[in-house]
């Protein structure tokens, strides 16, 4: 499903924060346009990551960012031993249950913003090295943290995509629109 923030709630800061974080949502999405599930598990390049494993992954961060913000319980606990599973479908896990689960945490993302009082209200983060030295990160920094971070992973599905078929980004919006 093909969500699109209006023109008049793209308006705003958090509007139009939340209108690229939706934006880049789409490249990803439109990397499975047409895929079978064995295309979406497939690894075509040097890396280990397929476009299911990318699905996945970035649904996971966008959730795991909303837990460090206080706003969910953690539904999976990752660590050292099974990070690796946060790239690939595994088990019953399909392209279409992903993308569901991303939709959900899609909608739970805007929610948040949107009624948060500011957009300077922070949170803590934990002591790891991958966070910022600070501690701490306002709303703001998470909007524009998930557009670069969704935005480096639509990227990678760019290439992984035209690796598989080579449908490129400008082929899969003309199939996005003929689908609409």
């Amino acid at each position: 499903m093909v969500t699109h923030v209006s023109a008049q709630a793209r308006g705003d800061e958090r509007g139009a924060l939340l209108a690229f974080i939706e934006e880049q949502r789409g490249g990803i999405r439109r990397a499975l346009l047409g895929l079978t599930e064995e295309q979406a598990r497939t690894r075509p390049s040097a890396s280990e990551l397929s476009l299911g494993g990318l699905l996945k992954h970035v649904a996971e961060v966008e959730q795991m960012w909303l837990v460090l913000a206080g706003q969910q319980t953690p539904p999976v606990r990752r660590d050292e031993s099974n990070w690796h599973k946060s790239f690939e479908l595994v088990g019953e896990e399909t392209v279409a249950s992903q993308l569901t689960h991303w939709e959900q945490v899609a909608a739970e993302t805007e929610k948040f913003i949107r009624s948060a009082p500011s957009l300077d209200d922070t949170f803590p983060l934990p002591p790891d090295p991958w966070f910022p030295p600070e501690g701490r990160v306002s709303l703001r920094w998470l909007c524009l943290h998930l557009i670069r971070e969704t935005a480096r992973h639509a990227g990678h599905a760019d290439i992984i995509r035209e690796s598989l078929d080579g449908k490129t980004a400008f082929e899969l919006v003309a199939l996005e629109r003929a689908q609409d």
